[in-house]
């Protein structure tokens, strides 16, 4: 059986993570739009018809799509430090850091959406996305040289 890199579990895990936001927001959204008796219209505006529903419905679609934006740096980061034979425990705590935080993230906004917490849970999310960006860069110049 082949061996796998432990950093590949946060990937797995924040990908998980992603379908489970990708389902709540289905099975808020789905009888939200039942109970509102809308008719969903190809021809609308982007945006316009989800905007009808209430805010915390909402939530949970802002959310899913702010997955699909910047933890695709993250994945393919991870894969690259993979690649490069990256093991140490500090890349490993700093990959978990990021997930727990993008889940964090994902409930502050999904359940509660204060601005301020979100925009926090968000800030603090980016360092460990940063510090494994620098070890990437660091281990790619010592391999070319």
């Amino acid at each position: 059986m082949p061996q796998y890199s432990p950093l590949l579990g946060p990937v797995v895990a924040l990908i998980c993570w992603s379908l489970v936001m990708w389902l709540w927001m289905y099975f808020t959204r789905i009888p939200a739009i039942l109970k509102a008796g809308m008719t969903l219209d190809p021809n609308a505006p982007r945006g316009e018809q989800m905007d009808q529903l209430p805010p915390p419905v909402r939530w949970k679609a802002d959310n899913y799509n702010h997955l699909m934006e910047q933890p695709t740096l993250f994945y393919p980061l991870i894969i690259a430090l993979v690649l490069m034979g990256e093991q140490g425990s500090i890349t490993m705590i700093l990959a978990w850091s990021y997930v727990v935080l993008r889940v964090a993230h994902s409930l502050v906004q999904a359940l509660i959406n204060k601005v301020e917490l979100r925009f926090a849970v968000y800030l603090l999310s980016n360092i460990p996305l940063f510090a494994l960006t620098a070890i990437a860069a660091v281990l790619f110049m010592r391999q070319m040289h």
